[in-house]
């Protein structure tokens, strides 16, 4: 044993002795690519905290800060921390190439080249970016079944979606993880840098302040900053200060400062905000408010010009109303409900807000608005409650939200039709371990789920009833039905049957006893463990049931 010990700690030293030592953190990092004329931050991060005048910093041979016609800032033990902090703050690169960052003191330097592009002249006028919050093939594949029907092998039409004319994959990985989350992601889209979990629009420092991290320009700014001043719009059905929305405009290195995110659509100003979240414009001491602080962005967005709505219709009427250039639509404290519940079930939170938009009409009345502008307009459209949906392993809720998803799609395809100058985007920004395997079948023999299960030639169709003309089946509640399983968190033995009393909470908390039927002696899910050790004990199953 010791013999093997001295062996990995001998093989661990060789491996860093040949590793160069990066005595130097330079953002952008290496392979950075900056699209020519936008806004950034430089920052170098120095170990040991040398001398100012021990430092140098310079892009293709020539001093960083002649180079980029601003003077640097020296922060020594920046934040209190062993190191110093280089900063060239909100600069650009006007022309396009490849340049190469040296960053040098006490003997020891740090190189990253970064690859600078121009665009060639603009040809959309309009750009519709959708986003489907952690969408999958298999969400896309159950929403084409349910909304356009399947028989023998054939699907009964194409979603909005299926006939874009190209398609490609993405990688959405970040700076510091394979997995991703839609905060770095969608950063990613917005800015064309890659930035790790849980930051947007920012490369993740050394900095103990979430608003300390260097900058990097959203297409929020960009298109307000350029191009004559194109209008912008940001619509959603969850919180607005979530991580896909506020990636137009933040720069927060822990996606959950909601505060400060209100903050910051305050100062970029889009012209059309939709989605939920109304409780982080309101001060703490408002009943209904959230934030940390005595603001009021709800009045500070009036008193900037926005016309206000909190129904649907409301903002129906506001859209429809010509001199609407501004709207801020808050429907809800949290997430708005999604299409199952509001349209077919009418359970989550539908009774206390039943006039909730739905994210097509969302989508028409923000390209109402917007389309008035006189120089185009970039706007985003998510579908944000098929991840969280999907992350509570309630699917049918998830693929509704897919139907709905591709309704907005289809509107804004409807206006680019009427004129050849507008962009549509759609993509995920991220997918969950999901698959399509088959069917649950009730009337296949057998007790447990397993037994229901039908799989390969045993599959046949599901019998879904034919969809509505908005592509919603009138039921889900079916005898023989998609067989959709996670890969994923929380562990959960799963019942194969939909949740028609309300939202799927597969977890709860400590002092809420589980339910005796997601027990099992054969297989208990975590959180049946402390309360159904036995299937003799009092309120639980024997293992002859679902799991």
């Amino acid at each position: 044993m010791r013999s093997m010990r001295s062996l990995v700690l001998a093989a661990g030293a060789a491996i860093a002795c040949a590793l160069p030592v990066s005595a130097q953190t330079i953002y952008p990092i290496s392979r950075a690519e900056i699209l020519a004329g936008s806004k950034f931050d430089l920052k170098v991060e120095f170990d040991g905290a040398p001398a100012a005048a021990d430092i140098k910093v310079a892009i293709n041979g020539r001093d960083a800060a002649q180079v980029l016609g601003k003077s640097a800032i020296v922060d020594a033990k920046e934040e209190g921390q062993d190191h110093t902090a280089y900063w060239i703050r909100g600069i650009s690169l006007s022309q396009p190439g490849t340049y190469q960052v040296t960053a040098s003191a006490g003997g020891k330097s740090q190189s990253v080249t970064w690859e600078v592009y121009g665009t060639p002249a603009r040809k959309a006028r309009n750009v519709i970016l959708f986003v489907g919050d952690g969408l999958s093939m298999a969400h896309r594949t159950a929403a084409r079944m349910l909304s356009k029907g399947m028989v023998e092998g054939r699907f009964g039409g194409e979603l909005a979606i299926d006939d874009m004319p190209h398609m490609a994959l993405v990688s959405t990985a970040g700076t510091d993880s394979i997995v991703t989350d839609s905060a770095n992601s969608m950063s990613a889209y917005t800015t064309g840098h890659k930035s790790c979990v849980n930051a947007m629009g920012v490369y993740c420092a050394r900095n103990k302040s979430g608003l300390g991290h260097p900058k990097v320009e959203t297409v929020a700014e960009l298109a307000k900053r350029r191009n004559g001043g194109m209008a912008v719009g940001v619509v959603t059905n969850t919180e607005i200060e979530d991580a896909t929305p506020a990636g137009m405009v933040a720069h927060v290195r822990r996606r959950s400062d909601y505060d400060d995110i209100v903050r910051m659509f305050f100062e970029v100003k889009p012209d059309v905000m939709m989605g939920g979240g109304s409780a982080y414009f309101l001060p703490k001491s408002d009943p209904a408010g959230k934030r940390k602080d005595e603001e009021n962005y709800l009045e500070k967005f009036k008193a900037a010009g926005y016309r206000f709505a909190a129904t649907a219709t409301e903002m129906k009427a506001a859209a429809a109303e010509q001199g609407t250039q501004r709207l801020l639509g808050l429907f809800h404290p949290g997430n708005l409900d999604g299409a199952l519940d509001r349209k077919l079930l009418k359970k989550g939170t539908v009774s206390r807000y039943p006039d909730q938009p739905d994210l097509a009409d969302q989508t028409q009345a923000a390209i109402d608005i917007l389309s008035r502008g006189a120089n185009g307009f970039v706007l985003m459209v998510e579908s944000g409650m098929i991840d969280k949906y999907s992350h509570a392993l309630d699917w049918e809720r998830a693929v509704f939200d897919t139907i709905m998803l591709d309704n907005a799609v289809a509107v804004a395809k409807r206006f680019a039709a009427q004129r050849d100058d507008t962009l549509i985007v759609v993509v995920g920004d991220h997918t969950h371990p999901v698959s399509i395997i088959g069917t649950y079948d009730d009337t296949r023999p057998g007790e447990r789920l397993r037994d229901k299960l039908g799989v390969y030639n045993n599959a046949g169709f599901p019998n879904y009833p034919a969809a509505g003309p908005d592509g919603y089946p009138a039921s889900i509640d079916v005898t023989r039905r998609l067989a959709f399983v996670f890969a994923g968190f929380p562990d959960h033995c799963a019942s194969g049957k939909p949740y028609l009393g309300g939202p799927f909470r597969p977890t709860e908390s400590k002092r809420t006893r589980p339910s005796p039927t997601r027990c099992s002696a054969r297989r208990r899910p975590r959180a049946c463990r402390a309360t159904c050790p036995s299937p003799s004990r009092k309120g639980c199953i024997p293992p002859t049931t679902w799991c």
